[in-house]
């Protein structure tokens, strides 16, 4: 039997996927998490939305999905989807517009209690300094709903109700992106960004404190092609979030098979580690204008004994929009 005292607590095992999750207890607030994907790249509006725009041609579009804990009775899961587009590009110095759509859903535990967002991206793109720098500036609205089955809940009291079942909320977030190309073999990326700068409130139990709390990233990324087939891609992402917090770091190896117009190909493999959570390996392939991406991550964690050391599985497709007159460059800017 399942009191009303105990709902908290209920969701908060239900959701605690999450390593930013907190949960204080029965009796004191929550403070509700966003969804998280090893793969940063193959969702970058996720992280920042000041990276829709950071590809190569006139639009992208991905899939992601991630099956979290499979040895326990219900897995995690989570889907998200992106669609960019070129509003308006300068030919000469390719300043411009860019319109970024973003939707994910994320189902936990045998109350089926998850989330679903969506959100709507702007961001203008500038050159600086010689057109070896490139600065991205984003806002973002969108709108969340998060709920959970109560068909499964047996309450002790019959009289006892729900304030609601679902919670519909509005989000704001903005972002901040610098791309720099060093040189012909060396670029660097850096953003910062900030999510649910509403801290709407998404309480059940007509709790006012219960929040979905202001989320602050940085990312950074950099190639260095080292060989003339061969590049590093080191990386690092870091994430905040009511008073806890995530650090991934990691490098890729990149191979670049073939770069002649409408038969690339290229292949990558790396690993990541989420500090004190999970170590993730990736491979992924680029062929024409497909990425086809793969990973699998280890808990580490003090869950693992439960978890069987299993982590989650990823799995993602993009698509870009590109022109197959592509010419070879050791490095390109990724939005030319």
């Amino acid at each position: 039997m399942i009191n009303k005292k105990n709902i908290k607590l209920l969701l908060l095992l239900v959701a605690i996927h999450s390593p930013l999750l907190k949960g204080e207890g029965l009796g004191v607030r929550l403070h509700a998490q966003d969804i998280h994907f090893s793969m940063l790249d193959l969702d970058p509006l996720l992280f920042n939305p000041a990276y829709s725009g950071f590809f190569e041609g006139q639009g992208r579009f991905g899939v992601i999905y991630r099956n979290q804990w499979a040895s326990v009775s219900t897995p995690f899961q989570t889907i998200s989807a992106t669609a960019e587009w070129n509003l308006a590009r300068s030919r000469r110095n390719h300043n411009g517009w860019n319109l970024g759509l973003w939707v994910s859903n994320d189902r936990a535990g045998t109350l089926n209690y998850g989330s679903t967002s969506a959100s709507a991206i702007l961001s203008y793109f500038q050159r600086v300094a010689n057109n070896d720098n490139l600065i991205s500036v984003a806002a973002e609205v969108g709108v969340g709903q998060s709920g959970f089955n109560p068909e499964n809940i047996d309450l002790q009291d019959g009289t006892e109700t729900f304030v609601r079942e679902k919670a519909l909320y509005p989000t704001l977030g903005a972002g901040v992106a610098w791309f720099h190309q060093v040189n012909d073999n060396l670029y660097t990326k850096l953003g910062a960004a900030v999510r649910n700068i509403n801290e709407p409130d998404i309480s059940y139990l007509g709790m006012e404190d219960t929040r979905l709390s202001r989320r602050y990233n940085l990312y950074g990324r950099a190639e260095w092609r080292g060989w003339p087939e061969v590049s590093l891609l080191p990386v690092v992402g870091f994430q905040y979030q009511k008073g806890f917090s995530e650090l991934v770091y990691g490098c890729d190896v990149k191979w670049y098979l073939n770069e002649t117009p409408r038969k690339y190909l290229a292949m990558s493999a790396g690993v990541l580690g989420r500090h004190g959570d999970a170590a993730a390996v990736n491979l992924a392939v680029e062929w024409t204008a497909w990425i086809f991406a793969f990973s699998y991550d280890a808990n580490l964690s003090r869950l693992a004994e439960a978890s069987r050391t299993l982590g989650a599985f990823e799995i993602g497709i993009i698509y870009k929009l590109v022109k197959h007159d592509r010419r070879h460059k050791a490095l390109p800017c990724p939005i030319i």
